[in-house]
């Protein structure tokens, strides 16, 4: 459970540690988080945290895998809704863009992209999360043609595409670049953009 922040040995558990570090990175951006400022945070040391994680960049990949998790949990409930196609893909939509500027999933992986070309590590783990959300929005785009919602369609292609736009529009979001700041005009520009490479039947 989330909410136990110690164990009865009075360590703090790991799930604590990710979510303490989401909320630092969301508080005070992520140049702001060190193993010892997160470790003032939770009442424990640097050296526990590096205990379990090694290094920063296990660190950071740990809380984007953490929350990816809760992200893929809501996918699956999304994709097992019983409603239309086209309510499927806007919820999609909604669940892949940052909620705002410093958005800490976004800013995870606007740092850990910067970080992938020497770290094969996180290379490997990018392509392991960009791949299920590929995998899930193919299945949406080919169950709504195959039922007549959408009209016929490359489904990987399609999603590929729409995918590489909404990282796009996202990265905008986290980084405060938009000129209306704000989750609501990417999520009309995803829409905008969803409407064109996945036409309706």
């Amino acid at each position: 459970m989330a909410g136990a922040t110690r164990r009865r040995d009075g360590h703090v558990t790991q799930e604590r540690m990710l979510e303490e570090a989401m909320a630092a990175i969301a508080e005070d951006g992520l140049a702001s988080l060190t193993m010892s400022a997160l470790a003032e945070r939770l009442g424990t040391s640097g050296g526990h945290i590096l205990y379990y994680f090694g290094s920063k960049d296990r660190l950071l990949l740990a809380a984007l895998r953490w929350s990816e998790a809760a992200l893929a949990e809501e996918r699956r409930a999304l994709l097992g809704r019983r409603t239309s196609a086209e309510r499927k893909l806007d919820d999609f939509l909604r669940l892949y863009l940052p909620r705002g500027p410093r958005d800490p999933r976004w800013t995870l992986w606007i740092e850990l992209w910067a970080r992938t070309a020497g770290n094969p590590e996180l290379r490997e783990a990018q392509r392991e999360l960009d791949a299920d959300w590929q995998r899930d929005l193919e299945s949406l785009l080919a169950a709504g043609a195959a039922r007549g919602r959408f009209a016929p369609l490359d489904a990987p292609a399609r999603a590929s595409e729409l995918l590489a736009l909404l990282d796009g529009l996202s990265t905008r979001v986290a980084l405060g670049q938009d000129s209306a700041p704000g989750a609501r005009p990417a999520l009309d520009s995803a829409r905008a953009a969803a409407a064109l490479l996945v036409p309706r039947a």
